[in-house]
């Protein structure tokens, strides 16, 4: 069954078989997980990680579901990767289905596009557990995301302030969500929050923000934009916050070189559409096609998944959006 990310957090506790999580959203992503350990620790519930760098890795897994544990009755298996199973692999995943009464397999991936989504591994998920899309990509539901995350930290918006925190983040839940814990800390004894505490709270919090690393990012200005980064880290920005302002900024140029006349429509600002034109004049197109490697690089160097430094992966990502080399061999 295909289930969304609220839905999902009210059945962390009844999870067995196997669930699959995908989406670009690391709130989500990180607050199911974090819902589902919970669970696991009250309910005694044994839990595994594992990584997957090529097909062979599923064999660990399957072993490690059919082995019976000597910690606890149940297991619950965490696979971090986005590498499906092989024919054989498939063939174990249904055994497993079929004959798994406690344990619990949850398979954490990137966004999957349409055709990934009719794999034979995603429909027998679908068919026999549970598939769920980590997004948010309406209005509506980004906000009752965030209005859980506000009522947990005590803090309440009016109507003109989640409008304008939204557009301030340009939809990125995770900084939104960062936000909303500034305020919280900032005016502890306010009982609704209006726009001007937010502009009093986050437009003079520091030098720069992520939204001036695009700005800069979109004009070329490789100095500037290496700046902006190099503050940013040593002003505590999560690296994943500013891979996701890298990649939202790739996407949309990538977008708009296949869409030329659809800019609005992808969600480019009418003032900045002109910056983007002129961005995808500067730049080489077949630069493009390494883009989407790079960016998988720096995620799996942020969760400690490669030896790589995610600074230095994310100064090329830099370099390259700029239309410039940083790094040979990078």
């Amino acid at each position: 069954m295909k289930l969304d990310y609220l839905q999902a957090l009210k059945r962390v506790d009844e999870a067995r078989g196997v669930w699959i999580l995908h989406g670009q959203e690391p709130l989500l992503e990180q607050n199911l997980l974090d819902a589902l350990r919970k669970s696991w620790a009250k309910h005694e519930v044994e839990r595994q990680r594992y990584d997957l760098n090529s097909v062979s890795d599923w064999k660990n897994v399957f072993n490690a579901l059919n082995s019976l544990s000597l910690f606890s009755q149940n297991l619950a298996l965490e696979v971090h990767g986005n590498i499906k199973p092989d024919a054989n692999g498939l063939k174990q995943l249904k055994h497993y289905i079929q004959h798994n009464e406690h344990n619990l397999l949850v398979i954490i991936m990137p966004k999957q596009d349409s055709s990934s989504l009719k794999s034979s591994f995603f429909q027998t998920v679908e068919a026999n557990g549970v598939v769920i899309a980590l997004t948010a990509n309406y209005p509506q539901d980004r906000q009752r995301i965030l209005s859980i995350e506000a009522d947990q930290l005590g803090v309440q918006l009016n109507q003109d302030a989640w409008i304008w925190l939204e557009q301030h983040h340009e939809h990125n839940l995770l900084a939104a969500k960062n936000s909303l814990m500034r305020v919280a800390d900032t005016f502890p004894d306010q009982k609704q929050i209006s726009i001007e505490h937010l502009q009093e709270c986050l437009q003079d919090q520091s030098r720069y923000s992520t939204f001036d690393l695009s700005d800069a990012l979109i004009a070329g200005n490789l100095a500037l934009s290496i700046k902006i980064f190099q503050y940013l880290v040593e002003s505590g920005e999560p690296n994943s916050l500013i891979l996701w302002t890298i990649s939202k900024e790739m996407r949309l140029l990538m977008q708009l070189y296949e869409q030329p006349q659809n800019a609005l429509q992808l969600g480019i600002w009418k003032t900045k559409i002109s910056l983007y034109q002129q961005a995808l004049r500067r730049l080489n197109p077949h630069s493009f096609l390494t883009w989407p490697q790079l960016l998988l690089r720096v995620d799996a160097a942020i969760k400690g998944l490669s030896k790589e430094s995610p600074e230095h992966i994310i100064q090329q990502c830099i370099a390259e959006l700029c239309g410039k080399t940083l790094f040979i061999n990078a």
